[in-house]
């Protein structure tokens, strides 16, 4: 074996220094001191830093909200006994125990049960250490929902490293960007990403150390499928398996001396501007785990079929979540209709999660069908259409919409139901259950404010605002983005996500807009959010967006990408989209024009690439 060269310790995230307890202060004062005693005792082992500039003024809570009363200081100090730090590693560990004969993993010829994957993570655990992986480096992973992905979201933090999983859509660049932005040490690289991955690597200057490549292999779709690797090199060192088969499972796997440790780093998608690193807390995965699970009403042993990309905050939280409720996770490394059609016939699947526009695909497929049993869908990361969610219910998918961000781990706010409302007719539902809904249990402050003044617009449903959040699975920070992280994450506590929202009379929120895509007609803001739900109740159209565009007149006016359903017999135009929005809303909300497109760009967690449709807004020819 090994040992990685530690030739830019800056690059790490955790170590034994100011930086850390720079961290902890930023940190609830109850359990401020104790954690600094404990960091104390062990500074000798820490030995990379956070070196993200998170310890500004803006990260600490401001005294009237800090616990720290009277009444608090008569309280003994904190012990070994009651201070374990929280992290979703221990569900792991109790899968073994509990479901240990149960499945875990499903994947084509692949069933690991939970006793099975426990042994691998702590084996694979081991290996990566053996490397000289230490606390607080930062490990990679390049891959799609397989196996591996499942395992390494225990494997990389039970090593005590940091896990960042990539965007496989990613060009090289972006991909070389971010190992160099993170200071990867390690990356774990399916064989379809090996090319792209290589290409990465070659760019990285000279004399900045490059990480260690690991090949993760596919013996059903390399082999079976008949699937090409394409031109993988001797520049991958170790695979996959190799490194499960030798590693050692009697090994004890590396707690978090704090739960405020970082557990992971993910890069935001990019939809209106270049991706930041968001790092995440062993104790935000946590609670965001828990949070999921409660506020779903998820029940023991349920079969979760992975359309949602785990990529995409860790897949909201349920990489980790399945482990405490002994689920079975079903693998799927190709996310279209036919596959997943063919998978929740297969395994029996009971709960799904995934933004929009699988939702969109799935009831626009051709061969869609009735379930022959309800499914339930977590649907998040887009304001979805009223027609889409209806079109869902009516084949048998239960629906369930939440709001969140990378920065939040997932989704925060839900939609809870009232059982008055499944009394309504259908559209009336459809249309409730599009609103974003309220803090979820764990997750309880939510707000729509005065960008400027941080006031609390009126709560009637047409003042719009930006969102603010408030909960414990914000994350640390941006990494190395000390002045985005204090624009965020302000002064008065709250944490502002650049979402535009009403708040509604019953205390539910309903996002409209991000900052960037309001469009400001003759001085009337403008939802695209709104327009885009009109579009989508077309019959023929598939995919709609809204985007501004720049107008000598007006300032701005609303453009229309549309998509059309390919079994639409009568194919719309132009005149008859605007005719119709201009049946059902007020004339300034008319897009001026409509751009007929075969696909819209999209983000891999499906999000359409706004700011590219503004761009081609831009320089369409005036009508």
């Amino acid at each position: 074996m090994y040992p990685l060269k530690q030739t830019h310790a800056t690059s790490s995230i955790l170590s034994s220094s100011s930086a850390f307890h720079d961290k902890v202060l930023a940190a609830p004062c109850s359990w401020r001191k104790s954690c600094l005693q404990s960091s104390a005792k062990k500074s000798t082992t820490i030995k990379a830093s956070l070196s993200l500039p998170l310890s500004n003024s803006s990260n600490t809570l401001p005294a009237a909200l800090t616990p720290e009363t009277e009444a608090a200081k008569k309280v003994q100090p904190r012990s070994a006994a009651n201070s374990c730090p929280l992290t979703p590693m221990d569900f792991l560990e109790r899968a073994a125990v509990v479901y240990g004969d149960c499945p875990a993993i499903l994947y084509n010829e692949t069933a690991f049960t939970w006793a099975e994957t426990h042994t691998r993570c702590v084996k694979l655990a081991s290996y990566i250490v053996s490397l000289g992986i230490t606390r607080g480096d930062v490990v990679s992973v390049v891959a799609p929902n397989v196996p591996a992905m499942c395992e390494l979201h225990f494997a990389v933090p039970m090593a005590g490293a940091v896990l960042n999983n990539i965007n496989l859509r990613l060009d090289a660049n972006a991909i070389s960007n971010i190992l160099q932005h993170g200071g990867s040490k390690l990356v774990f690289v399916d064989f379809q990403s090996a090319s792209v991955v290589q290409e990465a690597v070659s760019m990285f200057p000279a004399g900045l150390s490059r990480p260690v490549l690991v090949l993760i292999d596919d013996h059903y779709e390399n082999h079976v499928n008949g699937s090409s690797a394409g031109n993988i090199n001797g520049n991958f060192r170790f695979h996959y398996e190799e490194m499960v088969e030798n590693g050692d499972p009697g090994f004890k796997w590396i707690r978090p001396y704090s739960e405020w440790e970082p557990i992971t780093l993910n890069y935001t998608s990019g939809t209106t501007s270049s991706p930041k690193g968001v790092v995440g807390s062993h104790r935000g995965a946590f609670l965001m785990s828990v949070n999921s699970l409660v506020d779903w009403a998820v029940s023991k042993q349920p079969v979760y079929l992975w359309t949602l990309p785990m990529f995409h905050a860790n897949g909201w939280g349920y990489t980790w979540g399945m482990a405490a409720v002994g689920g079975a996770n079903v693998c799927l490394r190709r996310v279209d209709a036919p596959s997943i059609y063919q998978a929740l016939e297969r395994y029996k699947v009971t709960h799904m999660c995934g933004a929009p526009v699988v939702l969109n695909m799935l009831t626009n497929h051709p061969g869609r069908k009735p379930l022959d049993t309800p499914v339930h869908v977590m649907t998040a990361g887009a304001p979805p259409p009223a027609a889409v969610l209806g079109r869902a219910e009516s084949l048998g998918f239960i629906v369930s919409h939440g709001y969140g961000l990378t920065e939040t781990g997932g989704p925060v706010v839900t939609c809870a139901w009232k059982q008055a409302w499944n009394n309504l007719a259908g559209p009336e539902r459809a249309q409730l259950k599009a609103r974003q809904g309220v803090g979820t249990i764990g997750f309880p402050e939510v707000d729509v404010v005065e960008p400027d003044s941080g006031k609390s617009v009126a709560r009637d449903g047409s003042t719009m605002g930006e969102i603010v959040l408030r909960g414990g699975s914000v994350m640390l920070g941006y990494l190395k983005d000390p002045e985005g992280t204090s624009k965020s994450m302000k002064e008065d506590g709250w944490f502002y996500t650049g979402d535009v929202g009403v708040m509604h009379p019953d205390g539910y929120l309903e996002v409209k807009d991000r900052s960037k895509d309001v469009i400001i007609c003759g001085g009337e803001n403008l939802s695209s959010v709104e327009v885009e739900s009109v579009l989508y109740s077309h019959p023929a159209v598939n995919e709609a967006a809204v985007v501004a565009r720049p107008d000598r007149y007006w300032g701005e006016i609303p453009c229309a990408f549309v998509s059309l359903k390919e079994e639409a017999v009568e194919k719309p135009t132009e005149k008859e989209i605007r005719e119709f929005c201009k049946a059902r809303l007020p004339l300034y909300m008319v897009p001026r024009m409509v751009v007929f497109k075969e696909e819209l760009p999209k983000t891999s967690t499906g999000k359409i690439q706004k700011f590219l449709l503004r761009d081609m807004a831009k320089h369409l020819p005036k009508s």
